[in-house]
């Protein structure tokens, strides 16, 4: 299973990178859209089938326009502040748990690149105190300002409820309708795939599709390229053989575009072949995603393709209209606050804070998570009676895989509005999908189902229509009146109460006790 990282029982990382936010209100110019009214109708959508029967969903936000009213436009945003360029080179220090694939990436430049200003011989020997020298990334042209997406099509936003993901497949009759793959040792038609690769990343399933038939023709032809067969996105790693890794490799990469651009931290894109691109500061947070994923499949020539009117934009009007008839424009209202939230465990034990401010979902989303693990100061994979429970009231939409999701406002769908995941949940006596939960009643125990874990504990994130919002950001994570705070530092971080300061740490130590 592709998925997040835990680090429960291991030392923290010391990867300075920028913590994600998401809390910026996009302006535009507008123009009249091509093609007429929206191609969806927001009030037209069945209420979701759920264990007990179908829920009564309530209205989601209306898209950013009644139907023939001016749009967004898919052409320059207002400016964005981009960092710029390094003019001279600079020195680092080699910290815990650096490699120079990840020191490489943190700068945006090729690992080759940080090899030859340093003579290094064997670039898999790094030493904790070594000091490296970061040369200065050799730009090319500035990159396209042509906006793909609205960014509420990136996310797994409230205008995603509108597919029929199965039905448009198979309309299309192409190679994915007959697919097959077994994943987690349990057969997915490709229809299954991409639904599950869309909530577990929250991204957009119609942009998955268009970037699926970019890549491949997986959607539309019968017998697309055999070289598409075992790498359909383009990322030809033996560890990313097979579809369901594939998509979340481009999924994992969109966010990391998206988020990044969300707390003005990419000022250039590294190729694949080598070209730094220096970002347009008039493009939007969707299409930064896109550009990014982009990035690391192409050459200059191919790239600029791809993110241009006649790259993936063509792909995804051809399939779904114009793609700005789809914004819910801002994703996170100016207003936005989050709801009352109490601690996830019963009152009278201590639990352990053994993760700070990281990844809601793979390393390319917002950091949104945190996480708990039980008492009793076990370490590794160990069975625990102890429970979870619910941080709210609200309805158990997704119970499966390790996962459960919590709808906070009850509309039987986890693209609209508060939702939690609660991540790791013991199969054992977990409750079931479509039920309706008080705050503070059970939903399970801690494990290390689902993903990747090294301890038993339990990963616990915020989404808002879809959009992975920031643990310490400016709508911090609050519960039971804690005050989730970060470092800087991925893992790192405190929650704080009215003077009391607990920190995110290894294992079970005083300095991380919490007590509800």
């Amino acid at each position: 299973m592709e998925t997040i990282s835990c680090r429960s029982n291991r030392f923290p990382l010391k990867i300075t990178l920028p913590i994600l936010a998401v809390f910026i209100a996009l302006l535009a110019c507008q123009q009249s859209a091509p093609g007429g009214s929206a191609p969806w109708d927001v009030n037209s959508q069945a209420s979701p089938q759920i264990a007990g029967g179908p829920v009564t969903r309530t209205p989601f936000l209306p898209a950013t326009r009644p139907p023939n009213a001016p749009i967004l436009s898919p052409t320059p945003d207002a400016p964005h502040p981009v960092p710029s360029l390094r003019a001279e080179a600079e020195q680092y220090v080699v910290q815990p748990g650096d490699s120079l694939g990840k020191i490489a990436q943190r700068y945006g430049l090729r690992m080759e690149d940080i090899v030859q200003a340093n003579n290094i011989d064997n670039p898999n020997l790094l030493a904790v105190g070594q000091t490296l020298t970061i040369p200065v990334p050799p730009p090319s042209g500035l990159g396209s300002d042509f906006k793909i997406i609205p960014d509420s099509e990136l996310v797994y936003g409230p205008a995603s409820t509108s597919l029929d993901i199965s039905k448009f497949i198979q309309n299309k009759n192409g190679y994915l309708a007959h697919f097959e793959e077994k994943v987690d040792d349990k057969v997915m038609t490709g229809d299954q795939i991409v639904a599950r690769i869309a909530y577990e990343y929250s991204v957009n399933p119609r942009l998955l599709l268009a970037v699926l038939e970019y890549q491949s023709g997986w959607v539309t032809k019968t017998n697309p390229d055999p070289t598409t067969h075992t790498y359909p996105i383009g990322i030809s790693e033996s560890s990313r053989k097979g579809l369901y890794r594939q998509l979340a490799w481009a999924a994992n990469n969109l966010n990391r575009g998206y988020y990044l651009w969300r707390v003005n931290a990419v000022g250039h894109w590294l190729l694949k072949d080598g070209s730094i691109v220096p970002v347009a500061s008039t493009i939007n947070a969707g299409t930064a995603g896109i550009q990014q994923m982009f990035a690391l499949l192409y050459d200059r020539e191919h790239w600029d393709l791809a993110v241009s009117e006649n790259g993936l934009f063509t792909i995804y009007q051809k399939f779904f209209g114009y793609p700005f008839d789809y914004a819910i424009d801002p994703i996170l209202p100016p207003d936005l606050s989050q709801p009352s939230l109490q601690l996830p465990f019963e009152p009278g034990l201590d639990w352990a804070f053994t993760g700070g401010p990281h990844g809601g979902w793979g390393d390319g989303s917002a950091w949104a998570a945190l996480d708990f693990a039980p008492p009793g100061g076990a370490h590794g994979c160990v069975s625990s009676d102890a429970w979870e429970v619910t941080v709210a009231d609200g309805l158990i939409v997704r119970a499966a895989d390790g996962e459960v999701v919590q709808d906070l406002d009850g509309d039987g769908f986890e693209q609209t509005g508060w939702t939690i995941l609660y991540m790791h949940v013991e199969s054992r006596d977990r409750v079931q999908a479509g039920t309706y939960l008080k705050a503070g009643e059970r939903i399970g125990h801690p494990s290390c189902e689902g993903g990747y874990s090294t301890g038993t504990h339990l990963h616990l994130a915020r989404r808002y229509n879809g959009e992975w919002i920031p643990a310490d950001q400016n709508l911090p994570f609050v519960m039971g009146g804690w005050v989730s705070q970060g470092t800087g530092i991925e893992y790192e971080g405190y929650l704080e109460r009215d003077g009391q300061k607990v920190e995110a740490w290894e294992g079970d130590v005083p300095q991380n006790k919490i007590h509800r």
